[in-house]
């Protein structure tokens, strides 16, 4: 089987649309309808359902999508494997990470592309859960965990130990204070991320087991909006530390420890336990591990 007719086949799928694909790779539509009938022939079976009203994939379709996505990233370690063979100092890195944990990356992508500027680098951002699938099915070179994944396929490592602070407006009433009772939180309006996180769960549970009421009246869809939220002392909130360690340090948010909430939050790389990893992988472990280690 050729891969070309994969490709197409791709990128239909992910376009949801055989015009928009036949935009991007610079084709005529019916050619790339050929395309997909070719290979519709060549497997005898059908992998559109062209009687339906949008694009959908027959079961034999979604299959062959999950071979062509493998297909897709051999060919790109391919590619990556050469140029490293060519120029040991080039190549590719991607890596996963969700919106906080990337924050974290920022020093270390800026120190490794001063060592390393011919590599290219991307973070994707991914939902921590679907993190380690991505690293497995090599989506990703390498992922920044919470936690620890307990699947023998992956190894992690702490590079980094954080923790959740609750922070408060300059103008709340509990600014002031050094360290409060979670008992005194229970008539404070909460402003929640609203992606389900070991860490939220973590929260609402030691709420639950000193009887204290919990009101998450707003949940935002990023970090970003819950901290202009609490600048504008609209409520309070728990997120990790190094994504308000600067306004903290500005004076814009002030952080109050709760006495109950002595929770650490561990940042782990991750990487596949059975894959070569890359020159350009594993040149980011090597400075990762000796910055944590200094």
């Amino acid at each position: 089987m050729e891969l070309h007719p994969l490709r197409v086949f791709l990128t239909v799928a992910d376009e949801r649309s055989f015009s928009r694909a036949a935009e991007k790779l610079l084709r005529t539509q019916p050619a790339i309808s050929l395309s997909i009938q070719r290979l519709e022939t060549e497997l005898n079976e059908k992998l559109i359902d062209r009687s339906a009203k949008d694009l959908i994939l027959t079961d034999a379709g979604r299959i062959v999508l999950e071979y062509a996505k493998r297909y897709e990233n051999l060919q790109g370690d391919l590619e990556n494997a050469l140029a490293e063979l060519r120029d040991k100092s080039a190549g590719r890195l991607t890596i996963g990470a969700n919106e906080s944990s990337t924050l974290y990356l920022l020093e270390q992508i800026e120190n490794y592309r001063r060592k390393y500027p011919r590599i290219k680098v991307q973070v994707r951002r991914s939902l921590s859960s679907r993190i380690p699938a991505e690293l497995i099915d090599g989506d990703l070179e390498l992922g920044l965990l919470t936690y620890d994944p307990e699947d023998e396929r992956i190894v992690s490592r702490i590079i980094y130990t954080d923790h959740l602070a609750f922070i408060v407006s300059p103008e709340h009433r509990l600014a002031r204070q050094e360290e409060v009772s979670i008992g005194e939180l229970g008539e404070e309006t909460f402003i929640a991320h609203n992606v389900v996180s070991p860490y939220r769960a973590l929260v609402i549970r030691e709420f639950q087991r000193n009887k204290v009421p919990l009101h998450m009246d707003l949940e935002m869809p990023t970090i970003e909006a819950i901290r202009k939220m609490v600048q504008r002392n609209q409520g309070v909130a728990f997120l990790p530390r190094m994504v308000v360690d600067e306004e903290i340090r500005q004076g814009m948010v002030r952080e109050v420890r709760v006495k109950e909430m002595n929770v650490a939050r561990p940042i782990r790389l991750a990487y596949p336990a059975r894959r070569a990893v890359s020159h350009a992988a594993q040149a980011f472990l090597e400075m990762v591990g000796a910055a944590g280690a200094s």
